[in-house]
């Protein structure tokens, strides 16, 4: 595993973590997460019981955990236990804790919410911009983004419809577009705007955000005009849909002599005009 390791801090209590690049997943010390929510003093005598009861009760939580070397309080590289966010959450829902309580009651929240939302899908159009509102993105720049949302559901439906059916294979047609449009893949993009979870698109300029849309709509087009067979034709009309947007890319960067692809943000220009204002 490609990993770098980091500390983050919980109610003042340390928790290591390390970051997956390939799999691009965050990974947590199980006994530093066991230590804050239970109190024990001694967490890993605390989830050795715990790892033998879900064994039991056959769970296999136990076996979506990793044995990963950590800096441990000594300095010293350890191997502990790690898990991956959806594997802690369920770690936590174990343990019989009050202080894992509220953690509990949201994942019981949401679990309800995605349901609902499954009944009427406009329950999960208003959330996403409750949540972009909250983050500080602006109504104009939300509209723009469900915009590129339904963009990027008929460009799936298409794929789809022309016999794209695994999740590799949906990335490997993305990271065409992308290269073709951007002259980056989409983890060299990532890496440019220094993201690790968040999602790309949401971290994009107008601009960059615009001609994504358009290098998808036209991938979705042309498909449609071309109807490819194969997953090999489906790349190459990928490619051709991000050349729509790389063309422009290259003529508005020839016009105003400035790089359309850089490490800002939305919200951090909208950040930075505000700091100017104030």
């Amino acid at each position: 595993m490609e990993k770098k390791s980091q500390i983050a801090l919980f109610e003042g209590r340390k928790i290591r973590r390390s970051w997956d690049e390939k799999t691009e997943k965050w990974f947590f010390v199980v006994a530093d997460i066991i230590a804050v929510l239970t109190d024990s003093v001694s967490p890993l005598a605390y989830w050795r019981k715990l790892k033998e009861r879900l064994k039991k009760e056959g769970s296999e939580t136990v076996t979506k955990c990793h044995g990963l070397k950590m800096p441990a309080a000594d300095g010293k590289m350890r191997v502990t236990d790690m898990a991956d966010t959806e594997t802690m959450f369920r770690i936590i829902q174990s343990i019989p804790s009050p202080n894992a309580e509220p953690f509990k009651l949201w994942l019981a929240r949401v679990g309800y919410e995605r349901v609902e939302e499954t009944i009427d899908p406009e329950l999960a159009i208003n959330r996403a911009m409750r949540t972009y509102l909250k983050k500080g993105y602006s109504p104009d720049w939300i509209n723009m983004r469900l915009k590129s949302i339904e963009i990027r559901k008929a460009l799936t439906d298409e794929w789809q419809k022309r016999g794209v059916k695994k999740t590799g294979d949906f990335a490997i047609l993305t990271d065409e577009i992308t290269f073709a449009w951007a002259g980056l893949s989409t983890k060299q993009y990532k890496k440019l705007k220094e993201l690790k979870k968040e999602n790309l698109r949401d971290n994009m300029t107008n601009l960059e955000l615009v001609l994504n849309m358009l290098a998808e709509a036209s991938t979705a087009e042309i498909s449609d005009a071309k109807e490819p067979k194969t997953f090999r034709e489906n790349r190459k009309v990928a490619r051709q849909g991000g050349h729509v947007a790389g063309k422009a890319r290259k003529e508005i960067e020839s016009k105003t002599g400035k790089k359309v692809i850089t490490k800002d943000s939305y919200i951090k220009l909208s950040h930075d005009k505000k700091l100017l204002r104030e």
